[in-house]
C-alpha cells in the first residue's frame, strides 16, 4: 500500500514538473531584457515552484543547516552530489547568482535546456580536456568578477546513498587559479529524490553548508582531499543511520 502511495504521488510530481517545465520555459524568454540579477531571480521562480510541488506533493521537506557560512563575495561552491533534487533547490536558495559548470548537451533539451541557456552558466564538452578546463577558469574568472559564484560537484555525477565518488580537482583547480575561497556543500537529498529513481519518498533533506576554505599553500590535490574530508565527515553527521 505505502508503495502504491509513493508511486502514485510520484506520478502526480512528475506531471506537474513536466507541465510547469513546458509552461514557465518560453515566459523565460519575457526576461530576457531584463538586469541579470532580476532575470535569474525570476527565471528561478520555477525552482521554487519544484521545491514546493516536491513538498507538498511528495512529502519531500528541507532543512537549512550553516547557510550563515555564506560570505558576502566570490565564492567556489562545492557540493555533495545525490540527485537532481540539490541543482534545483540550491539555484534557487543561495544567496548570490549561481553559475553551473555542466554538459553543453543539457542546452539541447527542449524547454528545461532553453531556459538555462538564459543564464550564465558554463556549459563545456568534456572531450576537449585541457581546452574545457581553460574555458572554466576564463569564464568562471569573469562570472566571479561579476559577482556571482561558481558551482561545481567534484564527484562528477550523482552518487547514491551511502557512497562516496572519485573527488576530482578541477573545483580546488579553479580556486586556486582565481585566489578564491571553496564553500563545501553536504547534503542527503538521494534518501527522498534516490539516483534514478522514479519514486519520491516523504522525508527531510538537510542541507549543510561549511566555512570558507582556503588552500593557503596547497596544491589542487591537497586543497580537494580537504574539501572532500569536510563533506564525507558532515554526511555521517547528517545521515548517520547511512553511515553505521
Amino acid at each position: 500500500m505505502y508503495t502504491a502511495f509513493c508511486f502514485l504521488r510520484s506520478l502526480l510530481f512528475t506531471l506537474v514538473l513536466i507541465t510547469a517545465t513546458v509552461i514557465w520555459a518560453p515566459i523565460c524568454f519575457l526576461f530576457a531584457p531584463l538586469p541579470y540579477n532580476a532575470r535569474y531571480r525570476a527565471t528561478a521562480l520555477w525552482n521554487v515552484f519544484i521545491i514546493w510541488a516536491a513538498k507538498v506533493i511528495c512529502g519531500i521537506r528541507y532543512e537549512k543547516k550553516g547557510f550563515e557560512n555564506f560570505p558576502d563575495s566570490p565564492v567556489i561552491v562545492l557540493s555533495k552530489h545525490q540527485s537532481a533534487w540539490e541543482t534545483i533547490f540550491l539555484l534557487m536558495a543561495s544567496p548570490r547568482p549561481l553559475v553551473f559548470v555542466f554538459k553543453k548537451s543539457i542546452l539541447y533539451i527542449p524547454f528545461f535546456g532553453w531556459g538555462i541557456a538564459l543564464l550564465k552558466m558554463i556549459p563545456i564538452d568534456r572531450s576537449k580536456g585541457k581546452d574545457a578546463f581553460a574555458q572554466v577558469v576564463r569564464i568562471g574568472r569573469q562570472r566571479l568578477a561579476d559577482g556571482q559564484w561558481v558551482i561545481m560537484f567534484p564527484e562528477g555525477t550523482r552518487i547514491a546513498v551511502g557512497q562516496k565518488g572519485n573527488y576530482k580537482g578541477g573545483g580546488t583547480r579553479l580556486a586556486i587559479e582565481t585566489d578564491t575561497p571553496v564553500i563545501p556543500i553536504a547534503l542527503n537529498s538521494g534518501e527522498c529524490w534516490p539516483k534514478n529513481s522514479f519514486i519520491k519518498r516523504p522525508g527531510t533533506i538537510t542541507v549543510s553548508v561549511g566555512k570558507p576554505m582556503y588552500a593557503e599553500g596547497m596544491n589542487a590535490t591537497e586543497f580537494m582531499s580537504k574539501v572532500e574530508e569536510w563533506i564525507e565527515a558532515e554526511m555521517r553527521v547528517i545521515s548517520p543511520d547511512v553511515y553505521k
